[in-house]
């Protein structure tokens, strides 16, 4: 659905139609018997959130929770460590979208060891990668793969596109993430205290709704997947309170102009052509949740860069900076303002942690919105 930025303020961004969604929220939040605690799983719902100041407009029983929705945030610290070693071998050009360029690693990071002379390529499109391949013959491209479902079928399509073309000097290391294995950690680990979650709209529109399922029937908590405008956030919301209010645990879709039921079952299969899921994955703040990532199939493994260079990748796990506390924000523990060095020492431009590099960051949306 093509939106014109007339269809943005008359919809989704209209006064009246926010203003009687708030008092709607007002009227049915009095009937709540406990404080709703909703997580917002995705990084451009936070954004929304502090952006728009729906937190403001909302009554006291109803609290955000930040959620682990930022695939660079959370990278631990060794994953990155591996990009900066690849980049940094003889004959090797890496390639990734996004911020991982600025992400810090243990020592360095993509855009220092780039400024010393590595070839590092930051990504317009994941299909770029074909080009820097056919314009550079004689050397290895590892792409280096980030996101979570959303970006999972751009990999797999670049896999699709070079393998047909006959092109074999791109190399992959993968790092796409699941969205529900971490929402199980969680609410399995108690420490967040979440009882709705705001479900990833662009997410859900690979994977489906249905994927949320096990949280209303295993865990008895409402999840209302919601579009990323101020309208939508707030709609969801109270779907979220009705539903408590009628004590009812199910999966909702709000954002029904691009999400269903079953997803995108044509990009679903381009994946599963590709890849499978790993055994386990380390997540920043979260530790090794099992089953939460991907990884390439094995009759693609001579294409598998963690597999290649294996004997000099690091595998030990890093912590992050001792001063750093968004392994607790990405768990739902903290805020960003609970963070001493919040704002001085970590900003954008000088981030000691991935919650501030990222614009999907928490501490981002924060020191843009709310300092």
């Amino acid at each position: 659905m093509n939106l014109t930025l007339k269809d943005l303020y008359t919809k989704f961004r209209d006064p009246k139609t926010i203003n009687t969604l708030k008092e709607l929220i007002y009227k049915e939040a009095k009937k709540l018997k406990e404080p709703l605690r909703v997580m917002e799983i995705c990084g451009g719902h936070t954004h929304t959130i502090m952006k728009y100041g729906i937190k403001d407009l909302l009554p006291e029983n109803i609290t955000f929770i930040h959620g682990p929705g930022c695939p660079v945030c959370i990278m631990p610290k060794e994953r990155i460590d591996h990009a900066i070693t690849l980049a940094k071998q003889e004959g090797i050009i890496l390639a990734t979208l996004g911020d991982m360029i600025r992400v810090p690693g243990s020592n360095s990071s993509l855009a220092k060891v780039r400024a010393e002379g590595a070839d590092v390529r930051p990504l317009h499109s994941t299909l770029d990668v074909l080009k820097i391949a056919k314009e550079n013959p004689n050397k290895k491209v590892v792409f280096f793969a980030i996101g979570f479902e959303t970006t999972t079928p751009m990999t797999a399509a670049l896999m699709d596109r070079a393998f047909k073309e006959g092109i074999k000097n791109i190399y992959y290391h993968i790092n796409h993430v699941l969205v529900p294995p971490p929402m199980r950690a969680i609410l399995d680990s108690g420490e967040a205290k979440i009882n709705a979650f705001i479900g990833p709209s662009h997410v859900s529109v690979i994977t489906g709704a249905k994927v949320y399922k096990f949280l209303a029937e295993e865990y008895n908590t409402p999840v209302v997947v919601a579009g990323f405008e101020p309208v939508d956030v707030l709609e969801s919301i109270l779907m979220l309170v009705r539903q408590k209010v009628n004590n009812e645990s199910k999966v909702e879709i709000q954002y029904k102009r691009s999400v269903t039921w079953d997803g995108n079952i044509v990009a679903q299969k381009l994946i599963d052509k590709y890849l499978e899921v790993r055994n386990s994955f380390r997540w920043r703040g979260l530790g090794d949740i099992p089953k939460s990532a991907l990884k390439l199939k094995k009759k693609f493994s001579e294409y598998d860069a963690e597999i290649l260079y294996k004997d000099i990748l690091p595998n030990e796990p890093i912590d992050d900076h001792k001063m750093c506390i968004c392994g607790d924000i990405l768990k739902g523990i903290a805020s960003p303002l609970d963070c001493k060095v919040f704002g001085t020492a970590c900003t954008p431009t000088n981030p000691l942690g991935s919650c501030m590099v990222s614009d999907e960051g928490a501490c981002n949306a924060y020191y843009r919105y709310k300092r």
